[in-house]
């Protein structure tokens, strides 16, 4: 159930993250105007990828096209499957073996959308000179160190939770 859990939660964040990433267009934009970037970090952690890094205006220009291109590329999220899980949920009888297959189908389409992007951020990886690459090695590194501490904080609070309830009268 955790794992059918998880699979609908991450699919209502990677809808969140495709509505928001609509209006992006250029990597420089994404913070100023709401666009991939909007939210924390936690949310969406490969939106603060090119931060930090200063780009030529041809670099710019080669990110942008590729935002662009992958737009128009790019699956639409199917609202008929959100619906169709609304309507399972709220259905009179639990059926999970059809809630198990539509969070599968709604899994694959995000999926196939988590690997488009990732194509195009590889792709904006190869336009950066060496010395921008290793900006941005470092900055994943901080980012990834931040969400170290960010799970074991959750992680040690839970626990801290568990332990206070079980010892409660």
């Amino acid at each position: 159930m955790r794992k059918l859990t998880a699979v609908v939660f991450a699919s209502a964040l990677a809808l969140n993250s495709t509505a928001q990433a609509e209006g992006a267009t250029t990597i420089d934009e994404m913070h100023h105007d709401g666009g991939l970037a909007t939210g924390s970090m936690t949310q969406n952690p490969q939106s603060h990828m090119f931060d930090g890094i200063q780009l030529t205006e041809q670099q710019r220009q080669q990110m942008r096209d590729l935002m662009q291109q992958a737009r128009h590329e790019r699956l639409p999220v199917s609202i008929d499957d959100y619906k169709d899980m609304h309507d399972l949920v709220i259905a009179d009888n639990f059926n999970e073996t059809a809630i198990r297959q539509q969070a599968e189908k709604m899994a694959q389409a995000e999926a196939q959308r988590q690997v488009e992007m990732a194509r195009v951020r590889n792709q904006m990886y190869h336009l950066l000179t060496p010395s921008q690459q290793a900006v941005l090695k470092r900055n994943h590194q901080q980012r990834m160190d931040q969400l170290r501490k960010l799970a074991n904080m959750q992680r040690d609070s839970s626990l801290q939770h568990v332990s206070s309830t079980s010892n409660a009268p």
